[in-house]
Parts: C-alpha cells; structure tokens; sequence
C-alpha cells in the first residue's frame, strides 16, 4: 500500500479538535516549558520542529518549546536520564536496554519503523560475509539500534561481541572511519548510511528490517506523572506531522535534506525506507522488543537476573496515544 492509499484507510482524530479539546488544566498544572530533542534519524521531528506545530498548540497556554539535536539513542537517553529534556526520540531496543538500567522513562509513540541500519563495507573490501568479521574492527554507536543490531547480526552468525573489536563512535565518525580504512566495517544509520552507500559506494554486508527496533517518542516519567494533557499535545503535534509526511512526500525528504545538510538525494533513500504507517505504540511493539531482548542478558548489557519482559512491560505505555489516533483494519 502506497502512503497516500494509507491515510485514505486511516481514521484520525481532527487536529483541531485534538488542540481544543485537551484540557491542560483538567489533570494538571501547566509545565514551565516543554523540552524536545530532534533527529536526523528522526524526519517526524524534523518536520514538526519546521512548522512550529507543537509552539501554536501550546501558544494558548503560554507553554515555551525548546529543542535539542540528539545525534543518536544514545545522546537521547543521557538527555532524558539527566533531565535536560523531557522528550527523546530513540530506537525501541535502546531504550529497554535504558530503561532496564535505571533510566526513569516512559515510551508513548512510534514516529517511525525505519530499515535505516545495516551492517556496511567499503566498496572494495574482501568482507564477503559476517562469519568474515570476526577479529576485524567494527564501528557503532554504544547504546544505539545500530550496536545492538550489529550484536544481534553476530550472534546469528555464531559470534560474540569478544570475537570482534567494537571501535565506539558517533554515527557520523563512524561512518568516516570506515570510508578511511580505519575500521573493517560499520554498522550504520541513515541518513549517514544513505550517504555513505550514494556518495562512497559502501556496500550493504547486511542488513535485516526486524532487527530494527522502531523508532520511539519517550518522555520522562515525572513530566508524564505530572503533565499528562501535555504529553497528549506533544503526540498530536507528532501525529500531525507523520499524516504530513505521509501526504507530502517530497517536500518531507527536502525539509531532511535541509535539516540534516544532505543532498536530495540522500533524504529521498532515507524516506524511501522508512514506515510511517502505524504509530500506535502497543503490543506488535512489546513483541518485537521481548524477541530482541534476550541478548541484553546474552551480552551482559543489564545486571544478571534481570526480568527484561517485565522492563518492556513497564515501559510501553500505550495510554496517552489512545484517542489520539485510531488505524482502522486495512
């Protein structure tokens, strides 16, 4: 199904309605301000941040907004867990394993299923197959979709972390230590990936759609405790720009090539693969992460004897997106 034909078979509550009818009073007080992160990884926010959507739905209750660049799920969840922001945007199996080791959050919406990660090599490398990565220096992101996929992608192959040397880095120096030689692979993100495969010829070793973890809108479990109507305004302005995205296309991949300082071309890949259709966090997402989970304790990630599905069980919080949006059968 395209995504024009999508919104077609999707029911949504008016925005306008959404705006009006969220009482900011009704639970309680109004927050001095509301603190978001924004992400290359994350075109939802991205547009969203554009328009200023969330600024006009809080304008009436003289709620200020500022933003902050989260470079990966890593900075994300360090902004949430020091409270210098109170909502990040990170891949679902960071934020378990976050969650899992003290990090006081709650996840309340999907902005996106992204295929944006895979494992990658350069153009001429001899690395024909995972098995072929062991002893080989592999860039990621510690705490990121990207390392937990590159875990995942090992053990599948009958390797462990120990059989590899994992350089820790940035998404983006990431991706240049494997187009300089530095590392033998990398696993990626986009858009650094996209550009990378475009602009560098990197080829995809592998890459696999279920072992990426979604793409999650947490918040703090104080600000939720304390603002609960807030939290609904936050996920309808997000809800608002994913049914923009899905309706304007190519303008969506323009505004990520303007934010994220990539070609054209680029943004369009990124978008290409990334699934908007369902942001109604839930079960379908519970099971993925209880799937994905056990190499948290496999890999010694969280403290021995941890209930990982209880974790995950704690932070899905599917409350705040009811009634927001509703997706009918298709």
């Amino acid at each position: 199904m395209d995504r024009r034909s999508f919104i077609k078979n999707t029911s949504v509550l008016s925005l306008a309605g959404l705006t009006s009818g969220l009482s900011l009073s009704a639970l309680a007080a109004n927050p001095p301000e509301v603190r978001l992160d924004y992400a290359y990884y994350s075109p939802t926010s991205l547009v969203l941040k554009k328009f200023g959507w969330l600024e006009e739905a809080l304008k009436p209750a003289n709620i200020p907004v500022k933003w902050t660049l989260s470079q990966g799920s890593n900075r994300a969840l360090e902004y949430l867990a020091a409270n210098s922001i109170d909502f990040g945007s990170t891949a679902g199996l960071a934020a378990v394993l976050s969650h899992a080791n003290g990090n006081p959050i709650k996840s309340i919406d999907v902005y996106s299923r992204p295929d944006g990660t895979a494992l990658l090599v350069t153009k001429d490398s001899p690395i024909q197959s995972v098995a072929q990565l062991k002893g080989k220096k592999i860039a990621a992101t510690k705490g990121t979709d990207p390392y937990l996929f590159l875990l995942r992608t090992l053990k599948l192959n009958g390797l462990r972390k120990n059989d590899v040397e994992i350089v820790h880095l940035q998404h983006a120096d990431g991706r240049t230590a494997l187009e300089s030689g530095r590392v033998d692979a990398w696993a990626g993100l986009d858009p650094h990936m996209a550009a990378s495969e475009l602009q560098a010829n990197t080829r995809l070793l592998y890459r696999n759609v279920a072992f990426n973890t979604y793409g999650f809108l947490n918040v703090t479990e104080d600000f939720a405790k304390k603002y609960p109507d807030t939290v609904k305004q936050v996920i309808a302005a997000y809800e608002r720009a994913r049914l923009w995205i899905l309706a304007n296309p190519k303008e969506a991949s323009q505004i990520q090539a303007d934010e994220a300082k990539i070609s054209l071309a680029v943004a369009k890949v990124q978008l290409n693969r990334t699934d908007f259709s369902n942001p109604v966090i839930g079960r379908e997402h519970s099971d993925a992460l209880k799937a994905a989970a056990p190499i948290l304790l496999q890999e010694d990630l969280v403290k021995r004897g941890t209930d990982v599905n209880k974790v995950i069980d704690e932070l899905i919080d599917p409350r705040f997106v009811q009634g927001i949006v509703v997706k009918k059968a298709v």
